[in-house]
């Protein structure tokens, strides 16, 4: 799932690949606003075929912590 996420958050965000690992925080790390995350997650949704709630995405700080909780909506 990481690799299938990092696609959508290199859309996002001019970052270098590497930089996109589980423990990088969106906003301080890898430069995400608030738009650009929701963005993300709608686009998430369709690729992972799953419902995201935003709140509760938006509580996640890093990639794992999104990775783990779009897991448990499989």
């Amino acid at each position: 799932m990481l690799e299938q996420l990092k696609g959508l958050i290199l859309n996002y965000v001019e970052i270098d690949e590497s930089d996109v690992t589980e423990s990088a925080r969106f906003s301080e790390d890898l430069g995400f606003n608030s738009y650009d995350f929701m963005c993300m997650l709608g686009e998430a949704e369709d690729e992972f075929d799953i419902e995201i709630d935003e709140a509760e995405a938006g509580k996640c700080k890093t990639v794992g912590e999104l990775i783990s909780y779009m897991e448990e909506q499989k």
